[in-house]
Formats: structure tokens, sequence, C-alpha cells
């Protein structure tokens, strides 16, 4: 999907053209050899890493054959950079075509020169990681939240400044809820959005973990991990109506109760009353769950 140039925002054009936003508006860049505003040939040297990169992990094997290509070709997009001072440039956007010629053994990049402050450059730097079609979907929730938070804005500003409704937006923030190794198992494609977006709908983080380490040993499918996810919120959702009378459980019977929730990675049910009867309810949410359960009987 194309986004359209008036996504970075109403004020942030007329911002990034604006000398006055420059961090060196003190000095004289009356001298400078390149013009803000236009395009030219920069010695990569001049150039400095941009702090702000919302991108940290970069395929090295794409780069190697972008700098191959570049090789060839050339670069076809610039690069975009704004001006520090007399010859001294940071990068805003463009690091993989920046490595990839750096890579090439270039000794200059074409590069578009917009004069801009710490807060722009982070915003232009953000929107413009967001709009690639490579980014996998905690590169894209991480960049949305460091929108929100660090330049300020709201979540509807958001979805002006990056062209996507609101529902999109909120979906990507969501998985940022979902414990570190889930995150991390998006971002290394182990599982996909859609799965995650069923995980994070059910509130117990051991259920989490378990049906996430499911999908990638029984290479569940969405529509299986969303039926899941449903009989374990609905599950929620009856139990938290059918409360039965609380009794006094003894330190010993917790800990039990905890050593079942650890081996069955699930919630298990310890239910005692005070003539010392009572039942071990372990719940499944699917067949496959089930199976999974017996295995564990059988092994013990």
């Amino acid at each position: 999907m194309s986004i359209k140039r008036n996504a970075l925002g109403k004020g942030l054009s007329a911002l990034l053209e604006n000398p006055d936003t420059d961090i060196t508006t003190k000095g004289d860049l009356s001298g400078s050899s390149a013009i803000a505003g236009a395009v030219a040939n920069i010695a990569i040297e001049k150039i400095e890493a941009n702090p702000f990169q919302p991108r940290s992990n970069f395929d090295e094997e794409a780069l190697r054959e972008l700098s191959e290509s570049i090789k060839e070709q050339g670069i076809i997009q610039p690069v975009t950079v704004r001006k520090l001072g007399y010859d001294k440039y940071q990068l805003i956007s463009g690091e993989r075509r920046y490595k990839a010629s750096v890579m090439a053994g270039l000794k200059f990049i074409p590069a578009f020169i917009r004069i801009a402050n710490d807060q722009a450059m982070l915003e232009m730097a953000l929107v413009e990681n967001i709009q690639r079609e490579n980014l996998n979907a905690i590169e894209i929730a991480i960049s949305y939240k460091r929108l929100i938070d660090e330049c300020n804005i709201t979540q509807e500003e958001l979805c002006t400044r990056v062209g996507k409704n609101r529902t999109t937006v909120t979906n990507y923030l969501r998985l940022l809820k979902l414990p570190p190794e889930i995150q991390i198992g998006i971002r290394d494609n182990k599982i996909t959005m859609g799965h995650a977006r069923a995980i994070v709908n059910i509130s117990d983080v051991v259920a989490q973990l378990r049906i996430y380490n499911e999908i990638i040993s029984s290479e569940l499918s969405v529509r299986k991990v969303e039926d899941i996810a449903r009989g374990i919120t609905e599950n929620q959702k009856s139990g938290g109506k059918k409360k039965s009378p609380k009794t006094n459980m003894s330190f010993e019977y917790k800990r039990i109760q905890d050593k079942l929730c650890s081996k069955f990675e699930t919630k298990v049910e310890f239910k005692r009353d005070s003539n010392g009867k009572g039942k071990v309810v372990i719940p499944f949410y699917s067949d496959d769950d089930l199976e999974r359960l017996l295995e564990l009987f059988d092994k013990n």
C-alpha cells in the first residue's frame, strides 16, 4: 500500500525546511559544499550514523546482495541526511543503503539534504522506517510506541502520521504486552502476526507461553490457535461467575498446586473442603491440548 506524502503530518515538512530548527543554526552554513533541500553526492566518511535508528537487525546476506547490486547499478534511491555543519552530515533514513554502500567500497553516496532538529529527525526516521515492507511486527510495534512516547503524540495523531486506521495501530501496540519470549518469536518469524493476535487475548501468561510452544512444536494454524484462545477466555469468564466458597488453603497444599501448574504448564484448580476432601481439576482447551496432557501422564 502506498503512503501519501502528507502522512508525515501537516507541520513537519515546514519544520524540516525551516533553518531555525537546525541544531547548528548559530554556525554559518553559507559556505557548505551542499545546499539544504537539494540532492548531492556526499563523501561517505562525512556521514555519521543515525542515533535514532529504530531498526536494530539487518540481514547480512540481504546486505551483501544489495551491495553487489550497488556495485553494478549504483544507488537508485538516495539516502536522506541532515546538515550538522560545514561538510558534516547525519543519516536520517536509508541506513540499509548506507551500510551496503560502505560494504561496496563507495566513496560518495547520493543524498537528500534536510535541516531538522532532534525531535523532527526522530519522527522522520520512525515514520520512514515504518513504511518499509520488510519490517517484522515487533519492529513496527516498537516504532509506533516510540512515536507516541518520544514524539509526544496521541494514538489518533499516530494513525494520521503513518496512514493506518486505529484498529491496525492498536493491534500492533498490543503485541508489546506479550511476554518477551513470544515477542522474540514474532521477531524471528517463529509465529505470525495472526498467531500473536490470538495469544494476546489470553490474560494468563502461563497459558500464553504454553500455546506459543505448542504452535511451534505442532505447527498449529491461526484458526486453531483462535479456537484454543476462545476456549480459554470463555472458561475464564464462566469460572468468574461460578466462584466456589473460599477455603483456607495451607502452605503445603498451595505448594502442591503450584507444582502441578508448573508440571502441566496450565492453570490447575485445587479444591479442598474443611474435612480434607477435595479434587484436582486440570482443564484442556482442545483435542491437541488433551493429547499433550495424556502424554505427560504416560511419562509418569
